[in-house]
């Protein structure tokens, strides 16, 4: 069964707003200052909502909501490393970077790479970070389309994705990071107010509450402890380091009005990620297992015992269980997350290519007209629409995504945080090792000792080729 016109009306209307906010800032836009960092104004509320929602997002709400399918409320502890990862850069980068970008005007997180080591090490950051969020926006969009797919079964997520890449990648192009900071912040408010008013609520009820939950599943769904150590370790490795290495959180760091608001922004983001949207996600999903127990989808195909995709789970709950209208608002809410995240992704790559990557090559004054900026932006999110076509699991996609970025970045930016002279030539090193490393286990999927990440050993080589080189770089100005 088709969703009902009123929820379709309700959902196209949400989808149209989007679109209006993202054409209302294209003529607030006057520079490139504008377009990439907001003019340097925002502040602190909308920064820090943009930070969860963008953190947050489509990834991990579907990703969540595959998690607590599977896992129960021990899926929650992959959104604590959120909050560890803001509380720390807030305390540790922050103070570091922001009054260093304010003076010079930095619009992406490379260019403070190249003001500590030099411009070939923020054009090998920029690829790298670049690959990274072409990555994570194509997991966006694929989150996006399967959560269309399962609620509107008559359209394949073939078509699914490319709707909802063509809605994402316009108002971000058109409208730049005041249209995506803007529209974040309500898409988060819809969000929360989506899953405290609606899902929550209604699914609890609809699967026969406590006594359902308890008699339905294991008690290890209702445990904090049924994970592993390695599972919470490859997740603290991968997610905490991409606030140091993440594009699109520099990006706001830069758009806040003073250091002061970018640090409150930053406890802002924390909280919410952890333990509010957390354990909110891992809940809906965990009640979307108990309805698949309870053979709430066979009709659509799941019996209990059928196998399925976990991240399914979630949007098929919500569909089977929403009356009409709900469905629509519900819907717009889970979009809401998606877009929040594919539009910063999109952002943060098309400032990668625009200033670290063309600038290097065809120097920056010929690019850096924000006609020229939307064009780029247009331009990767058609490739993120293309990697998302050939791609299956979205968290599988969003954490090798941030796995390679990870791998290739942290190292170089701890050195640029830690050390008074700390060596170009150990950044080159430590980002090619690292990156190439994880790669090439990703690509070649070997069995890992230990059940641990391709990320750990990314970092490990980076680590030694940064402290190999960085030596070699000590001796000779010391001999």
């Amino acid at each position: 069964m088709d969703i009902h016109y009123i929820d379709l009306i309700i959902f196209i209307v949400y989808l149209v707003a989007m679109l209006g906010i993202g054409f209302y800032f294209m003529k607030q836009n006057k520079s490139k200052e504008d377009y990439y960092v907001g003019g340097r104004g925002m502040s602190a509320g909308h920064i820090g909502l943009s930070v969860v929602a963008t953190d947050v997002g489509g990834g991990f709400s579907i990703g969540l909501g595959g998690l607590g399918f599977v896992m129960g409320l021990s899926g929650s502890w992959m959104l604590f490393t959120g909050l560890l990862g803001a509380w720390i850069s807030a305390v540790v980068l922050i103070p570091k970077i922001y009054p260093i970008a304010k003076k010079h005007q930095f619009l992406t997180f490379p260019q403070s790479l190249a003001f500590r080591y030099n411009a070939k090490v923020a054009l090998v950051a920029g690829f790298i970070s670049l690959v990274g969020y072409i990555g994570f926006t194509s997991s966006q969009i694929l989150a996006g389309a399967k959560l269309a797919s399962a609620t509107f079964p008559s359209i394949s997520i073939f078509n699914a994705i490319l709707i909802m890449g063509v809605i994402a990648i316009v108002y971000t192009a058109v409208g730049g990071i005041k249209a995506v900071i803007y529209t974040d912040t309500i898409q988060w408010i819809i969000l929360m107010a989506g899953l405290i008013g609606i899902g929550i609520p209604i699914g609890y009820i609809h699967i026969g509450g406590w006594e359902a939950i308890s008699s339905t599943l294991p008690s290890s769904f209702m445990s904090l402890t049924n994970i592993t150590f390695v599972q919470f370790f490859n997740w603290i490795i991968t997610i905490v380091p991409v606030w140091f290495v993440g594009m699109s959180l520099y990006q706001r760091i830069y758009a806040c009005k003073d250091e002061k608001t970018a640090k409150k922004a930053w406890r802002i983001a924390g909280l919410f990620e952890w333990p509010i949207m957390a354990f909110m996600g891992i809940a809906l999903g965990l009640f979307a297992r108990v309805g698949y127990e309870q053979g709430m989808f066979t009709e659509i195909g799941y019996a209990p015992g059928v196998v399925m995709d976990s991240e399914l789970g979630l949007p098929l709950f919500l569909r089977s269980i929403l009356p009409v209208g709900l469905m629509g608002l519900m819907l717009s809410a889970y979009f809401s997350a998606i877009m929040s995240t594919a539009d910063s992704c999109l952002m943060a790559a098309s400032g990668n290519f625009s200033t670290d990557i063309l600038g290097f090559f065809k120097g920056k004054q010929k690019y850096d007209t924000i006609k020229h900026s939307q064009i780029i932006t247009l331009f990767i999110g058609a490739v993120a629409v293309l990697i998302a076509t050939h791609m299956q699991n979205v968290l599988e996609l969003m954490l090798y995504s941030y796995a390679f970025m990870v791998s290739g970045l942290l190292v170089p930016v701890l050195g640029m945080l830690l050390l008074k002279k700390p060596s170009s030539l150990a950044a080159m090193a430590a980002m090619i090792g690292g990156g190439t490393t994880t790669l090439v286990l990703i690509l070649t999927q070997v069995k890992l000792p230990y059940e641990l990440d391709a990320n750990f050993f990314g970092i490990v080589v980076s680590a030694l080729a940064f402290a190999v080189f960085q030596s070699v770089g000590t001796k000779r100005v010391t001999a």
